[in-house]
C-alpha cells in the first residue's frame, strides 16, 4: 500500500486564512496526512524541521507589508536554504501583493506592461512630477487587492500632494473598513453577525490594515484608458477568461464582469509568459492598448465572488491546449475558489518532480 503524502499547509497572521486548503485536503485524507503551520510564529523553523514534509502548500498573507515581507523571507529560506518543494512557487509568492515587485519583475524580464515608476528618494519623486504631462498618473499602495489602494492623480496639483504624503510620518493608508458599495452587502452583515470565526478574521484583518501605512517611497503608473480589464486565469493545464467591466474609475474591484469567449492570442500571451516563468497558479489582469495586451496585476492568491471563472454560452469551462489548439472542455472546475483544482495542480507537478 502506497504511503501518504505529507503536506503542510503554511499559514500566515490571518486567522483562518487557509480553510480553503484545508477544505480541499480534508476530502482527500485517504491519501493525504496533513497539518497547518503559521509560518509567520515565532517557532516556524522548529515545527518545520520535525515534521519531514513531502510537499508544502502556501497561503501568503495580503493584508500588510510587515507580514508579507516575514512571509516571503522565511519562504525564501524553506526553499533556498532546505530545498522544499512549495506551491504556489516561491516565485509566485515574491510576486503575490507587492506591486513594487512585480513592476521590476515584468520589465527585467520585458514583458508589456504599463509603465510604472517606484521612487525611494522625495526629490527625485518630486522633480520627475515637476516634468511630467500626462494626467491622470495612478498612484498605487504596495499590497491591497480589488482596487484599494489606487488613487487617480488627475493634474500636477494632487501628485505633488501624493508624494508629500507618501514621505510623511503619516503615509498613506488604504480603505481598512468594510466595502458597503460591494455586493451582497446583507448576506456579509448576517455572516458577520452570526459567524464568530468570520467576524474574528475580519476585526483581524481591519485591525491590521488601520495600523499600517506605506510611507517612505512612492509607486507611481502611467494610466491606461480602458472600459474594462481580462482576467485571465492559469492553474496548472486549465485556463480560464472573462472580462472585468470598469465601474466609476477602474475595473479592479467592480465585481461586474462579463462572459463570453476570449480571444485565442489572448490566452496565447498568457500561457507564453507563465509557461516560460514556471507559473502555476496565477490570475494576470490585462488591459488591450495601442500597444498591445499590457499586464496590470499577477497574484497567485485571487478572489472568486462567482461560483465559476468562465462561461462560454452560458456554460462555464476551461480552455486547455492540445495539439496546439485550445480547446474548451465544459465542467466545474473552480469549486472551493479553485482550491480544489490548486492542489490537483499542485499533485500533478510534485509527482511529476517539478516543483
Amino acid at each position: 500500500m502506497e504511503s501518504k503524502i505529507k503536506i503542510c499547509i503554511l499559514g500566515n497572521e490571518t486567522i483562518n486564512d487557509t480553510s480553503q486548503w484545508e477544505n480541499v485536503i480534508s476530502k482527500n485524507s485517504n491519501v493525504i496526512k496533513w497539518q497547518v503551520i503559521n509560518l509567520c510564529a515565532y517557532d516556524w523553523l522548529e515545527k518545520i524541521k520535525d515534521g519531514n514534509y513531502d510537499l508544502f502548500l502556501a497561503k501568503p498573507p495580503g493584508v500588510t507589508q510587515r507580514f508579507k515581507q516575514l512571509y516571503d523571507e522565511r519562504l525564501y529560506i524553506l526553499c533556498n536554504e532546505l530545498g522544499a518543494k512549495v506551491f504556489p512557487t516561491l516565485q509566485e509568492v515574491l510576486i503575490y501583493e507587492n506591486k513594487r515587485f512585480l513592476s521590476f519583475w515584468l520589465a527585467a524580464n520585458n514583458i508589456p506592461h504599463p509603465v510604472t515608476w517606484v521612487f525611494y528618494n522625495k526629490e527625485e519623486a518630486l522633480n520627475f512630477i515637476n516634468n511630467h504631462k500626462n494626467y491622470p498618473i495612478i498612484g498605487k499602495i504596495n499590497i491591497g487587492a480589488s482596487g484599494k489602494g489606487v488613487q487617480f492623480l488627475n493634474s500636477k496639483k494632487e501628485a505633488l500632494n501624493y508624494i508629500q504624503r507618501s514621505f510623511s510620518k503619516v503615509g498613506l493608508k488604504s480603505r481598512w473598513y468594510p466595502d458597503f458599495k460591494k455586493g451582497n452587502l446583507i448576506k456579509r452583515m448576517k455572516n458577520f453577525t452570526k459567524n464568530k470565526s468570520y467576524r474574528n478574521q475580519r476585526v483581524s484583518i481591519y485591525k491590521a490594515i488601520y495600523n499600517e501605512s506605506q510611507r517612505g517611497f512612492v509607486i507611481l503608473q502611467e494610466y491606461i484608458p480602458h472600459n474594462y480589464e481580462w482576467r485571465v486565469v492559469r492553474i496548472g493545464d486549465s485556463f480560464f477568461a472573462h472580462k472585468k467591466l470598469k465601474k466609476g474609475e477602474k475595473a479592479s474591484g467592480s465585481l461586474i464582469k462579463e462572459y463570453g469567449k476570449p480571444p485565442f492570442d489572448l490566452l496565447d500571451f498568457v500561457k507564453e509568459i507563465t509557461d516560460k516563468h514556471q507559473l502555476y497558479s496565477q490570475s494576470v489582469d490585462i488591459f488591450e492598448s495601442d500597444r498591445g495586451y499590457l499586464i496590470n496585476e499577477m497574484q497567485c492568491i485571487f478572489g472568486q465572488s462567482d461560483p465559476y471563472q468562465m462561461l462560454i454560452n452560458g456554460k462555464p469551462g476551461r480552455y486547455v491546449m492540445i495539439e496546439g489548439e485550445w480547446q474548451f472542455e465544459e465542467g466545474d472546475f473552480n469549486t472551493n475558489e479553485s482550491y480544489d483544482l490548486r492542489l490537483e495542480t499542485a499533485l500533478k507537478l510534485y509527482r511529476e518532480g517539478k516543483l
